[in-house]
């Protein structure tokens, strides 16, 4: 029988912001885990929440009884699928109404997306909109394995939970919308320390860390040659063997610049960088590899398609702008040292050049390439590369 004051402490307790949950798959548990205790035999519980993402649509997170939570995502692909625009999850989205259905029914069979929940026993499942403060619908879902489904009280007292549950999900949708994007544009730890607080201009901080400089070849004249949608698409093949890379050996995509990019692998300050230096050589292999084997490149003139510079040093890295606009990025004398020696691989038609701090912890024996007078350093600075490359 349902407990009507155990349904209040839980509209209670999502109202008052389900603070005792900190993550979003916590309040579902403990909402659901609630909820059976006041006497509705919910078996499993789920909410598809769209997110802004530029690989991912949405996501779901699902409770079962004695089981516990899981997470699943939904490509943008899914979500155009015919399967997907037939489901009663998206029928619930789009015209935002509520919709029962008694699966225990052979009526009920429109929705072949529910026969695995048919299959397991689920007599009876309720989906209810999640609207959103800017009018998008999410939804959640309700099933039971109770004999006869959900009592109409049981109903009831479901629907109670709908608009508050629907505020906590928004609050928390929020926060993973924010942290998507900064990690989309700025980076993972950029955006955890933007997303921290540390957003007032003039805020930086001294760290040392493992510099990754890169230009694309001939870039102005094959933006002059191809369509500028192929270049784009070009760009983006261009860019990915370079992140994916760099993101699997533990380094952290801070900006591009046109066809450039900047990434770092931060260190401790008294950490040895040996074991970040070969993160970094080991990327820079699968990167330019995976460039050189890109068959969509135009023929060329130039013999390399990329060159990149690695190197070890100290910089500036946080805040810098003008009123409320602003780049976490990073500068000082050990990033522009990794753009001049980025131009010696240029000139000397190499895909990848290092600083003599980097050689010096790589843990392997680079080619040396010679000493060169740069643009803004008084002393001649040493090169070196690698041996495959020469």
């Amino acid at each position: 029988m349902t407990d009507p004051a155990g349904i209040d402490a839980v509209v209670e307790w999502l109202v008052g912001g389900a603070h005792s949950a900190r993550t979003a798959d916590a309040v579902l548990a403990e909402m659901c885990e609630r909820v059976v205790a006041a006497g509705i035999p919910v078996w499993r519980a789920a909410a598809f929440i769209r997110t802004l993402h530029p690989q991912i649509m949405g996501r779901r997170i699902e409770w079962r009884e004695a089981v516990g939570t899981s997470f699943g995502e939904a490509s943008y692909e899914v979500f155009d699928s015919a399967a997907f625009r037939g489901s009663p999850v998206f029928r619930v989205a789009r015209d935002g109404r509520s919709l029962r259905l008694r699966l225990d029914n052979p009526a009920t069979g429109e929705y072949p997306q529910l026969d695995d929940l048919r299959a397991e026993g689920a007599t009876d499942y309720l989906a209810v909109p999640f609207a959103f403060s800017n009018g998008d619908i999410h939804v959640g879902t309700w099933a039971t394995r109770a004999p006869g489904g959900f009592t109409d009280a049981q109903i009831a007292a479901l629907h109670r939970l709908t608009e508050p549950l629907a505020r906590v999900a928004e609050i928390r949708a929020l926060r993973r919308t924010a942290v998507n994007l900064l990690d989309t544009y700025v980076g993972n730890d950029a955006g955890a320390r933007i997303l921290a607080g540390h957003v007032r201009r003039g805020f930086t901080e001294t760290i040392r860390a493992i510099i990754w400089l890169s230009d694309m070849r001939g870039f102005t004249a094959l933006s002059d040659r191809i369509d500028p949608t192929a270049l784009i698409a070009l760009l983006d093949r261009y860019f990915e063997c370079q992140i994916l890379p760099i993101v699997r050996h533990g380094g952290e995509v801070l900006k591009f610049m046109g066809d450039g990019l900047l990434a770092i692998w931060p260190l401790s300050p008294d950490a040895d960088p040996a074991d970040a230096c070969r993160r970094a050589l080991a990327a820079a292999v699968e990167a330019r590899n995976g460039i050189e084997a890109l068959p969509e490149w135009p023929a060329q003139t130039t013999r390399r398609r990329h060159g990149l510079a690695l190197h070890v040093g100290e910089l500036l890295y946080g805040n810098i702008g003008a009123g409320n606009r602003l780049d976490f990025t990073c500068i000082g004398p050990a990033v522009n040292l990794a753009a001049r020696l980025e131009t010696v691989a240029k000139q000397l038609g190499r895909a990848t050049v290092l600083s003599a701090e980097f050689a010096r912890h790589c843990g392997m024996e680079p080619v040396p390439l010679g000493e060169f007078a740069l643009a803004g350093f008084g002393a001649r600075q040493q090169a070196f590369g690698l041996a495959e490359e020469g």
